[in-house]
């Protein structure tokens, strides 16, 4: 299924009019009350404070709706704001030279920058640089946004950080001077701001909170550690696991086991075969026309009793007629030839000139010189072989009945050549459904799973060499692939392939201790699937 139907199906079951959980969705703006007081306290901070202002969180945390919300909330007239992100452009050079652009100052140099913050100052103007990503940052840039902040006794800039916790450890190592910054750390979301969470982006698709039971919700807040980015990802999982389970409740059929189709001709066959075998044999007593003989054929199916051989008539036919049904009938024919031919249990049938239905035609399996060979006196009389009798030590009993055309197509009917070649189909197909190893970004591994199973989510980065590094030190059935999250690659690092929820929460709980510390949580493949697809 592409992308395409995939979504519309997703939107069809639930009736919404986009995909509620999408990373970006125009227009939605959630602010919980807890993030009002830190929006107050950055404005309060630029104001009074002379330190560099660091704001952290997880990815997803809500970090970029922040940086928004305090740009949107300044005064235009007052404060110009300068938004930069450190993507791609981590070293001091790339940084100044955005902030230089977007003040219109020539040289991208801390001097030539201050210089023009002074020259805004006296405007009656304030200076806001914004850095998104700063946990990209590099040393030097640092350096050098630590010394605009610090600016001159004129004026300076206002400079707010907003990276991962890992920004912290490189601010630290520069800060052997004193204090120069201040950090703020973002709190998750409560269980009730989890809750209107939903409800705002549910709204805003044409649906409810009734989507969700209330232990769905619970679920959601607890797998998501209260966090934004975390909790549109388990939600979505949520309801495509749900939607999933309906399908599949509404496909089970009301009686029975439905058997494949081919199994079922594969029945039939047999069926028909028995029954017509049963309509042809002679009942007991009964003796064959002798004025006829040309009417009957003896074929030995190995039922060698007290000296009668049970017969295949064909009554009032001077033409031979074929045995009904002989391609599809080799499974019940197969075990009498291996008796008829001295066969002990569990050999492989061989060529089919092994078996008593040999035709008197030269083949590659049987001399031609059976053919040829007079049957010797009072072989009329003689009964046919026995299952314990070897054919090869009475050829002329086996043949010479059957030398009339009747024998000539159940003969090739019988060649077991398509059972023979059944195991090394088998064989063939095992390394193929075997499951890949963890390894650098295997998305075609995650494509070639069934979309009920599971996978355990490890954690998610925005740097593929930490994902990379992770992998090759774990090993095993860990393994990562590449999404996209509010418009920026991220790295989700997954463990193992399970058949339903149940079992990979119980991996989870055989982790190492540091993996479980990141408190991993299962997910559908079918989930990890739409992500693949809709991050080309």
């Amino acid at each position: 299924m592409s992308t395409l139907h995939a979504d519309e199906a997703f939107l069809e079951h639930y009736q919404l009019t986009h995909d509620p959980f999408a990373p970006r969705v125009p227009g939605f703006k959630f602010f919980p009350a807890q993030r009002k007081p830190v929006l107050g306290q950055l404005h309060h901070l630029a104001r009074y404070s002379q330190l560099m202002l660091a704001v952290t969180g997880p990815m997803g945390s809500g970090k970029t709706l922040l940086r928004q919300a305090l740009v949107a909330s300044t005064n235009k007239q007052s404060v110009q704001s300068v938004v930069v992100s450190a993507r791609g452009a981590s070293d001091a050079a790339s940084v100044l030279g955005q902030v230089a652009q977007s003040l219109g100052v020539a040289q991208a140099e801390v001097q030539a920058i201050l210089k023009q913050v002074v020259q805004l100052a006296l405007t009656g103007q304030e200076v806001y640089l914004l850095v998104d990503d700063a946990e990209q940052l590099d040393e030097s840039a640092l350096q050098a946004l630590l010394e605009l902040a610090a600016g001159v006794a004129e004026g300076r800039p206002h400079v707010f950080l907003f990276g991962e916790p890992s920004l912290i450890a490189g601010l630290e190592e520069l800060n052997a001077d004193g204090e120069r910054f201040h950090v703020i750390e973002l709190a998750p979301y409560s269980e009730e701001e989890t809750r209107e969470y939903l409800e705002q982006r549910l709204d805003g698709a044409g649906r409810g909170i009734e989507v969700f039971t209330r232990e769905q919700i619970v679920d959601i807040h607890e797998n998501s550690d209260g966090w934004p980015g975390n909790i549109n990802q388990v939600a979505r999982d949520t309801l495509i696991e749900a939607m999933i389970a309906s399908r599949t409740t509404a496909k089970r059929p009301s009686m029975g086991f439905k058997m494949p189709k081919k199994h079922v001709l594969a029945l039939s066959a047999v069926v028909v075969v028995a029954v017509g075998a049963a309509v042809l044999m002679p009942k007991k007593g009964d003796k064959a026309p002798a004025e006829a003989p040309a009417a009957q054929a003896q074929l030995p199916l190995g039922q060698g009793g007290n000296g009668g051989a049970p017969a295949i008539e064909f009554s009032g036919s001077s033409q031979p007629m074929p045995l009904p049904l002989v391609g599809q009938s080799q499974p019940v024919m197969r075990e009498p030839l291996a008796e008829a031919a001295g066969m002990g249990e569990g050999e492989e049938g061989g060529p089919a000139g092994n078996t008593a239905l040999q035709p008197a035609a030269p083949s590659a399996a049987v001399p031609p010189t059976v053919t040829t060979i007079a049957p010797p006196a009072g072989a009329t009389a003689s009964p046919a072989p026995t299952p314990a009798q070897p054919v090869a030590t009475a050829p002329a009993q086996s043949v010479a009945p059957v030398t009339k055309p009747v024998a000539t197509q159940p003969v090739k009917s019988v060649a077991p050549a398509k059972p023979a070649a059944a195991p090394t189909q088998v064989a063939s197909a095992k390394p193929a459904a075997k499951p890949a190893a963890g390894g650098a970004g295997n998305s075609s591994w995650y494509a070639g799973q069934k979309p009920g199973n599971y996978v355990v989510q490890i954690f998610g980065t925005s740097s593929e060499a930490s994902a990379q590094s992770f992998v090759k030190a774990q090993g095993g059935d860990y393994r990562y692939f590449k999404k996209n999250l509010q418009g920026k690659p991220l790295y989700v690092v997954t463990y193992g392939n399970f058949a339903n929820r149940d079992a990979a929460a119980a991996a989870i709980k055989n982790l190492p201790a540091k993996v479980q510390a990141g408190k991993p949580w299962p997910r559908t493949v079918g989930s990890v699937q739409q992500e693949l697809a809709t991050a080309r």
